[in-house]
Formats: C-alpha cells, sequence, structure tokens
C-alpha cells in the first residue's frame, strides 16, 4: 500500500509581468468596460506528474534547476496546493526545506529549540527530552543562549537541520539540507541521514544536485524535466541518463563560451588548443582508454629562459584531477612561433565532461600565462559498465582480482588465466 499518491498533479504560477502606469490603466478600463485583456499564460513548474511511494522506500528526485523539484516537495508537505491532481499522505511529514528559515534572529538558540520544535508539531516534553542532543548535535553549547542574529550562517544551519531531524515522522521530505555547514558537519548530516533511511526504515524523498550522493541513499529515482517524469526507475539507470543529459549540455554550452579571462604577461601569447587523435584529427569526444594528444600553440614574444609546461584537466565544476608538466625538462626559448604536445598513452578518465587548463612559467613558479576551461572534451565508452561508473568515480585503475578457497589456493580470476 503506497504512503504517498501523487495523481496527475499540475502547478500553475501566475509570473509577474512589468507593465507602465499607462498600460496599467489601460487594461484597467477594458475589465470596466467588458473588453478582453491580454494575460499572460500561467507557467506550470509541474505538469500532470503522478507517481506513489511505498512504505520505507527513498525516492531521490533529480533535475535541472527550474525542473520542478522543489515545487513537488512543497506540495507534499502541505506547503503550497496544486492547481489540478490529488495528493494523499499517510503518516507524519517531517519537512527539512529550506533548513533555518523559520529561526528568529531576536530570540537564543534556547528559544529557538523550543519555538521551531512547537511549529514542527514536537511536544514542550519531548523538546525537553532531545534538548541535550539537539545542542550537541549543532555543536552550539557555548553559543545557545546566545540571540541567533550573533549566529554565523553555518551556526544558524546547524541548528536548524538538528531541530529538523529531531522529529520522530513517518516520512522525511528532504531538500538540499545535506549540503549544510562545513565538511565536518556535512559529514554528521550525511550520517544522520544514513542512520534514519537504513536502520529506522523511514521513507524518505530526497532532492539533491548531489548525483552521487542520491544515487547511494535512494532505492529509486525520478528525473524531472521542465514539469514532467523524464525517467522514472533505479538510480544507476536515471543517474546515468541525467549524467549523459548533463555532459551533452555542457559540452555544447562550452563550444559556445569564449575561453576565461587568462592570466598572462608581455611573455608569451597564448593562441589555442587543440585536442588531438592519433590520426591527428580533432576531436571532442574522445575513447576512454584511448590516446589522446593535447597540443599547445603559443608566441614567444622576447627570448625567456628555463621555461616549463604544466597541461592538467578538470571536472566542469573546476575538481582538479590531473598536472603532466615538462618540470624536469625547462627550455629556453627565443620569441617565435611554438606548438607543443602532450600524449596521453590511454585516457584514464571516466566517462563524463572535462576541460583543460594550461601553465606556462619557470620551474621557481614565475608563471608567464595560466588559464582554466580551455578545451572542453567527452569522454565516452561502447562498454555498457564502463559508463555506468560515471557517477561512481573519476578514474580507472587497472586491477587483478584473486581468491583464495578453502583449500588455501590462490586463483587469479582477472587479467590472468592460470592458478598461481
Amino acid at each position: 500500500m503506497p504512503i504517498i499518491e501523487v495523481n496527475h498533479v499540475t502547478k500553475e504560477y501566475k509570473l509577474g509581468q512589468l507593465q507602465s502606469l499607462k498600460t496599467t490603466a489601460l487594461n484597467q478600463w477594458r475589465r470596466i468596460a467588458g473588453q478582453p485583456v491580454e494575460e499572460r499564460a500561467p507557467f506550470k513548474a509541474l505538469d500532470d506528474v503522478t507517481f506513489s511511494v511505498e512504505q520505507g522506500e527513498v525516492l531521490g528526485i533529480i533535475g535541472h534547476n527550474g525542473a520542478g523539484k522543489s515545487t513537488m516537495l512543497k506540495l507534499l508537505a502541505n506547503i503550497s496546493k496544486p492547481s489540478s491532481g490529488s495528493i494523499t499522505v499517510k503518516g507524519k511529514i517531517a519537512p527539512l526545506i529550506e533548513v533555518g528559515a523559520g529561526l528568529v534572529g531576536d530570540l537564543t538558540g534556547r528559544e529557538n529549540i523550543y519555538l521551531n520544535g512547537a511549529i514542527l508539531g514536537i511536544s514542550k516534553a519531548e523538546i525537553k527530552r532531545k534538548f541535550d542532543d539537539i545542542v550537541a548535535f549543532a555543536e552550539l553549547e557555548e553559543f545557545i543562549d546566545t540571540p541567533i542574529k550573533r549566529y554565523s550562517s553555518g551556526m544558524s544551519v546547524r541548528l536548524g537541520f538538528a531541530i529538523a531531524t529531531s522529529i520522530d515522522a513517518d516520512i522525511l521530505i528532504v531538500d538540499e539540507v545535506l549540503a549544510v555547514g562545513d565538511l565536518a558537519f556535512q559529514r554528521k548530516c550525511f550520517d544522520r541521514m544514513e542512520d534514519m533511511i537504513k536502520r529506522q526504515g523511514k521513507t524518505v524523498l530526497l532532492v539533491s544536485h548531489n548525483i552521487r550522493q542520491v544515487e547511494r541513499l535512494c532505492s529509486r529515482v525520478i528525473l524531472l524535466d521542465h514539469g514532467h517524469i523524464f525517467s522514472n526507475g533505479s538510480p544507476a539507470e536515471v543517474a546515468n541518463l541525467f549524467f549523459d543529459r548533463s555532459n551533452e549540455k555542457i559540452r555544447t554550452e562550452s563550444a559556445k563560451t569564449p575561453r576565461a579571462t587568462a592570466q598572462t604577461t608581455e611573455d608569451l601569447d597564448f593562441q589555442s588548443i587543440e585536442l588531438l587523435d592519433d590520426l591527428d584529427q580533432p576531436v571532442t569526444i574522445a575513447t576512454f582508454m584511448q590516446p589522446l594528444r593535447v597540443r599547445i600553440h603559443f608566441h614567444i614574444n622576447r627570448p625567456v629562459e628555463r621555461l616549463v609546461m604544466l597541461i592538467g584537466t578538470h571536472t566542469t565544476d573546476f575538481l582538479y584531477l590531473t598536472a603532466n608538466n615538462t618540470v624536469e625538462l625547462p627550455r629556453n626559448y627565443m620569441p617565435g612561433d611554438y606548438s607543443v604536445e602532450m600524449r596521453l598513452q590511454a585516457l584514464r578518465l571516466l566517462p563524463g565532461v572535462y576541460s583543460f587548463r594550461v601553465w606556462i612559467g619557470t620551474p621557481d613558479g614565475k608563471a608567464s600565462f595560466y588559464s582554466e576551461n580551455l578545451g572542453a572534451l567527452q569522454v565516452a565508452s561502447n562498454d555498457i559498465l564502463i559508463n555506468r561508473q560515471q557517477g561512481m568515480g573519476l578514474f580507472y585503475i587497472e586491477d587483478i582480482w584473486s581468491e583464495i578457497g578453502p583449500d588455501g589456493k590462490t586463483i587469479c580470476f582477472r587479467d590472468c588465466k592460470t592458478t598461481l
């Protein structure tokens, strides 16, 4: 029996439109005169959405900004009503949406715990019983009697999360709250969520842009796109579909976007970067574990001694991955045009979209040129098992697997055909 049922739900918003005083007066006159007034079409944040959630299920909802994720959660939490369709929820809901938004600045942390607990439906006796645990989890023992307005933003969200997760509810509705606070506190939040999901058996609806996190926590994932359900299935399949669509969008946008402003000096002018296959043909899509050549072109304006190059890769959110360099082979350059090539024997980056960064300077760290987000590259593979790893990591590492059986013998069963 489903604990949540969403049947043909549509949510419309009337978008605001700036008008001149003359236009506003004219439209008012038309209404009085019974004449038609041109109205802006309503925006459908959700459009005929139908799904159900079983007791104890952990459902992830993903999609790009504006897809309708947060709108869906607010309807389920009864924060707003659907324009049409119906929603049936059986059980008590704990909405972890916009953590810390309900804290009152002039009240102390202690007073906010009792106030927010009451708003969320926790009795005073229960709040008193859980008070010490809430304060300890938020790490605010020294500041609990200080007004919230003197808290840092991180302290406020820690307190909000601690209060919200203290509720004994049947259903948790979670919207990006696992990104609160510093890294150590994020780890605590993640562990608490895992405890609620795996050990307490809560029914959870989770919205997050951290797709790896969604894939790890959820038993099923829905992909929303412009208010519609685009895909509904296993976490791995839906996450990979999201990655594929995102990668294509990133690659297309990167091709249209000019290079970011570079750091440069008068020593040289950086001209371009080329990504080439072994046939010297330009590529924007490279094959996993195949060779790739990265060639940079630049013009030296005046003699430079002991120049070295660095060519590295990074993700689209600027996580640095590699940094190959020629620091052990500095060279002297006279004025003129040059091309320097780095050849990767086997591209070990797992399928996804990556960019390059280039640094040119001397071994002592003096830079003549540096820029990121150069030459967007999509890595692809024909192996479905490799493609499915794109949400689980970034690199492929060669491995050999072996097994020791009851007889004490060791058997190698990958990349080896004989018994060791």
